[in-house]
């Protein structure tokens, strides 16, 4: 099966690199291994993020995730898995189990791909925004997040990323963070959703293309001109541009063109 938690959970972290929070990938819970899917820890350096996608607006110093993708079902069993996951996780962080942290420094996402019709028959889901709900799961709060029901805007982009939804997906990778990292990452969804049949209008050559032209300035003009021969490079350059290229006076730029112009004048 393809790993979707490990592609998910490496795109959350680029998105908060270098914010004021931390990620933490497959929290190991016990002795017997547990793993939450994503932990986003506030750490009190770098930038807060001047907005966050939706349903993360609330977030806390702790913040949980567990991750469904559209080849899983976020069930009853998942949310009671994630809340025992929680009170495991609030034990490890706490100073001492006499002196647990606040029940306020942390925050339950569910995260899932698919909106979870067999849950929400169970349980009421009280609606937050468009694709965010809530719901009481024991005495507990936990927001949930249907990516393929969020809103296509910039603030979005690593939700619509995990969409599976064709359109959501270009516009999650136009307008998704920028960086080296992102990129081998975005190669990498790309891949799993060809190795799943589910036909993407934008492809990665176009991403690496869009790349290019959006970053390309940063590099020395040296650097970019050496990939290319000489031919290229003069390539729909006008004559009188060739000619200064040589050093040439703007005079002698003058009256070589003038003459290559007469030349072609018919006799």
């Amino acid at each position: 099966m393809i790993d979707w938690h490990r592609i998910f959970g490496l795109v959350v972290t680029e998105h908060f690199e270098a914010t004021s929070y931390t990620v933490e990938l497959e929290k190991d819970l016990s002795l017997k291994q547990q793993f939450l899917d994503v932990v986003i820890i506030e750490n009190g350096e770098g930038e807060t993020p001047s907005e966050f996608p939706d349903g993360l607006e609330n977030m806390s110093a702790h913040n949980l995730i567990t991750y469904k993708s559209h080849q899983e079902s976020l069930d009853d069993w998942t949310l009671d898995e994630f809340l025992s996951y929680f009170v495991n996780y609030r034990k490890q962080v706490s100073p001492s189990m006499k002196k647990l942290l606040p029940l306020g420094d942390f925050r339950r996402y569910a995260v899932s791909t698919r909106y979870p019709r067999k849950l929400a028959g169970m349980v009421p889901f009280r609606q937050i925004g468009e694709g965010v709900y809530e719901v009481g799961w024991a005495v507990r709060r936990i927001r949930i997040i249907v990516l393929s029901r969020i809103p296509r805007v910039k603030r979005n982009a690593l939700w619509l990323l995990f969409s599976t939804l064709p359109e959501n997906v270009k516009y999650g990778v136009e307008h998704c963070r920028h960086s080296g990292e992102m990129s081998t990452l975005i190669n990498d969804l790309f891949k799993k959703y060809q190795m799943e049949g589910i036909a993407m209008p934008y492809t990665m050559e176009d991403y690496q293309r869009d790349y290019v032209r959006e970053h390309v300035h940063k590099l020395p003009a040296e650097e970019v001109l050496n990939k290319f021969s000489i031919e290229d490079r003069l390539r729909g350059l006008p004559l009188e541009d060739r000619l200064r290229g040589l050093g040439l006076s703007e005079e002698e730029v003058r009256k070589i063109t003038e003459s290559i112009e007469s030349r072609k004048q018919p006799k």
